[in-house]
């Protein structure tokens, strides 16, 4: 009995031991575990913020870059709009250049509808090929600098879609950050979750150099055409002033030459039709005279008629008074006086009627050439000179 109890104490003894050295382990367990359980919450909560710290940095990379883009887009999207409006301002340029190089064109043939003794190639020819080689030279350039201004636009336009692409892109991948930022442990399991993420990170992932060089690109880009949108702009400006200035001083010296030709068109035409006037009178003299003369004729031959008779009847006297006295000279000079009078003024007839037909001539030929400069007037005082108005390049 005393046996069995001392066994069964030693029993009891090592099941004690063995409970307490379980027990001892089981504690040592749970303290490993607090410390695991700790030292995994540090850890992760100091792999949340160097992520969230990391995410912050990335987000304020993105906004800096998204505010050069921004500015950059700014100042490339007022510049398409500044070149549009320039292009207009050449586009009417352009067409305000064809209707002056229309009526150049209409003067030189209407011009070179003159009779042919009026059709010169004076002044105003010479000012009106200048004006039509001027205009044609300056509609070709205009076409050149509108073609130049169409592909800067298309180049701006370019580098505006790049910039606005980079910006979507910045501002979803800002969005998305921004939410990771907000993201915990117990709100991720809400977020839907990416299939292959690995895989398709590997294939797209760029190095932080790379996705910073793809922005400074665009903004280089944006940079690069926008110089050298001014710089055309400023060209523009200095082609559109040149041509004004040259367009408007080479219609002006066209216009003086016109002024100028119609000034001695109508000088001329003035002294043609004065001096019509002084033959149209000197003929009426003439005429005038040669009727005098006429009457001068009859009154001598009536003289001569009369002499002559006296001379006859003389001559029937009896034989002894036929002496050749003072009677009969006087007779004699007065017949052949008369007669030599009357050839005078036969002559002086002849020499009028001559003298009427050079004046009536002369009169025909005032007549035609008065109506050939009356011809050249209408010409360049009405059809060209009326019709000319002064050059005006746009500028809106």
């Amino acid at each position: 009995m005393s046996s069995q109890n001392c066994s069964f104490q030693l029993s009891s003894g090592q099941n004690l031991l063995n409970i307490e050295v379980m027990r001892n382990q089981s504690e040592l367990f749970r303290q490993e575990c607090k410390r695991l359980i700790l030292e995994t919450e540090n850890v992760c909560k100091r792999m949340q913020d160097d992520n969230k710290k990391r995410l912050e940095q990335h987000i304020r990379d993105i906004k800096f870059l998204t505010k050069e883009l921004e500015l950059k887009l700014e100042g490339i999207s007022l510049e398409i709009d500044v070149l549009t409006a320039l292009q207009s301002r050449v586009v009417k340029a352009l067409e305000a250049c064809k209707e002056p190089l229309r009526i150049t064109t209409v003067c030189l043939e209407e011009r070179g509808k003159r009779f042919p003794s009026e059709r010169l190639h004076d002044a105003v020819d010479r000012e009106l090929l200048n004006e039509r080689e001027l205009f044609e030279r300056v509609i070709s350039l205009l076409q050149h600098v509108v073609e130049q201004i169409t592909e800067q636009i298309r180049l701006n336009r370019s580098a505006k879609y790049y910039l606005e692409k980079d910006l979507k892109e910045k501002s979803e991948a800002q969005r998305i950050d921004d939410t990771c930022t907000l993201m915990t442990a117990h709100s991720s399991s809400n977020h839907l979750k990416l299939k292959n993420s690995s895989s398709v990170l590997h294939s797209l992932a760029v190095t932080p150099e790379q996705w910073e060089n793809i922005s400074i690109k665009n903004i280089t880009k944006a940079e690069q055409q926008k110089t050298n949108s001014l710089t055309l702009r400023t060209l523009v400006e200095s082609i559109l002033d040149k041509t004004a200035v040259d367009m408007q001083k080479q219609f002006e010296a066209t216009t003086t030459a016109f002024q100028m030709n119609v000034q001695e068109i109508k000088n001329a035409k003035s002294q043609m039709e004065d001096q019509l006037a002084k033959i149209q009178s000197e003929y009426a003299s003439q005429q005038k005279i040669s009727e005098d003369l006429q009457v001068a004729i009859t009154e001598n031959e009536s003289f001569l008629s009369l002499a002559q008779t006296r001379l006859d009847l003389r001559c029937q006297r009896p034989a002894k008074e036929q002496s050749h006295d003072r009677a009969r000279s006087q007779l004699l000079a007065e017949v052949q006086q008369l007669t030599t009078h009357i050839s005078k003024l036969r002559e002086a007839v002849a020499q009028s009627e001559e003298e009427q037909r050079a004046l009536v001539r002369c009169q025909l030929e005032l007549q035609e050439n008065s109506e050939l400069k009356a011809s050249s007037l209408y010409i360049d005082e009405v059809i060209c000179t009326q019709h000319r108005k002064p050059i005006v390049i746009h500028k809106f």
